[in-house]
């Protein structure tokens, strides 16, 4: 299959695009923000053009019918789509350089995924220049928001884990993509607001990473840029702690919602076309991960580890074991100095070269209330340490005792590779 979109870099994507949105300004903007696709706009060819000058891709909405795993109709897709309407959009389909996916849908339920794999399978081979795309469903979908009734016709298995294990056996797909909007519609001024989203989070990512693990898969994520409460405003360090918690899980594409008006309040743009405070923020970080990416891309996560989350809000609920202290066969005694949380992806070189390395967010503030600095340290035998940041190499300190000390911040991510 020729595909247009290079998975071997990680990649950076946000969700909707609306007509106002399209100008080359616009687009421009979009580009120098760091982004390197946009999912859910139309085959809109001046758009096109501008997105294929400034190296944009796009995942397509509208080139064959779009499925969404409403309560209705879960389960009828085998009636509602036959494969014909495929092959037929694919005869009515333009194609564009530009256009990297076929986005077939959103959060299907379980009950659809036999007939969905088989028309994933026929969109693979009759777009022969892109790929298939669905999203699915966070783990919340059974957890918080919804009634007994509900869950059922949502995911229509009886655990998360079926769900996903399931759409491993049904989808011929190389990627496992799923939203997950931590700071979520429970909003309050409370400090404990967040206490159920941000374990459902850690949880949410464990799943899907064993599933990609088990499967060859890649983990890919939707977080947000947005908010759910008018007046509300995502921070820069919450989407720090989003974008390398993931990456600390093995995540190699990363996708925020919304550019523009999609779901909730306060996207990139303001429904003037207007940027809001979001699109700072969101290059700033988009910045730091590119700057950790292409290192980062050299290796592959084998493990994820939550060092210094024990008795902490943060965990509870995980069914995850947390470590005082992380030891790997190459990196001993791995932990913060003052005892913060750091969620740790243990990492080995694809080349296999006999290097490794450590993927960090400092997960000690995932709401952002008071950040800190302090020290990661550990030890290793006979390696060459380097450390990289989201601005760039960071320096490391040998102690006196032999170990080594790393200043860090809390939200921030780092690759720590011994050589």
């Amino acid at each position: 299959m020729n595909r247009r979109m290079d998975t071997t870099k990680l990649n950076i994507g946000t969700y909707c695009l609306a007509k106002y949105g399209r100008t080359e300004e616009h687009i421009k903007d979009i580009a120098d923000s760091g982004l390197d696709f946009v999912v859910h706009a139309e085959n809109d060819r001046e758009m096109l053009d501008l997105f294929h000058k400034y190296g944009l891709g796009l995942f397509v909405v509208g080139a064959v019918y779009y499925w969404w795993g409403g309560n209705d109709i879960q389960g009828k897709m085998h009636e509602e789509c036959p494969v014909e309407i495929y092959d037929k959009a694919a005869e009515r389909f333009k194609d564009h350089p530009a256009i990297w996916a076929i986005e077939m849908g959103d959060e299907p339920s379980g009950l659809d995924y036999k007939h969905m794999g088989m028309l994933m399978d026929r969109v693979n081979r009759i777009f022969p220049n892109q790929f298939a795309f669905m999203n699915l469903y966070p783990n919340y979908a059974s957890v918080i928001e919804n009634t007994a009734e509900e869950t059922e016709s949502q995911l229509a298995t009886r655990s998360y884990e079926e769900y996903i294990d399931l759409y491993c056996k049904y989808m011929p797909c190389d990627h496992i993509c799923y939203d997950h909007y931590p700071y979520g519609s429970e909003w309050k001024e409370s400090k404990n607001a967040y206490s159920l989203r941000i374990p459902l989070f850690l949880e949410n990512l464990r799943i899907v990473e064993n599933a990609c693990r088990r499967t060859g898969r890649k983990h890919w994520l939707v977080v947000q840029v947005n908010s759910t409460v008018e007046g509300k405003s995502i921070s820069l360090n919450q989407m720090r702690y989003q974008a390398f918690t993931g990456m600390a899980y093995g995540v190699e594409c990363l996708m925020w919602a919304c550019y523009t008006a999609g779901w909730w309040e306060d996207n990139i743009l303001d429904k003037n076309g207007n940027k809001t405070a979001q699109y700072d923020k969101m290059k700033q970080v988009n910045k730091e991960i590119h700057t950790i990416g292409e290192e980062y891309m050299k290796y592959r996560n084998v493990d994820t580890h939550l060092v210094g989350f024990a008795g902490k809000p943060d965990a509870v609920g995980v069914k995850q074991e947390t470590i005082d202290s992380l030891d790997t066969g190459v990196f001993y005694d791995v932990k913060a100095d003052n005892g913060a949380s750091l969620v740790v992806g243990q990492m080995v070189s694809r080349a296999d070269d006999d290097s490794y390395a450590l993927m960090i967010c400092c997960a000690d503030d995932s709401h952002d209330y008071s950040p800190e600095n302090y020290n990661i340290t550990f030890r290793t035998h006979g390696r060459a340490i380097t450390a990289i940041g989201g601005e760039g190499k960071i320096p490391v300190t040998k102690l006196e005792d032999g170990s080594y000390s790393i200043p860090v911040r809390s939200g921030m991510g780092l690759l720590i590779t011994a050589k």
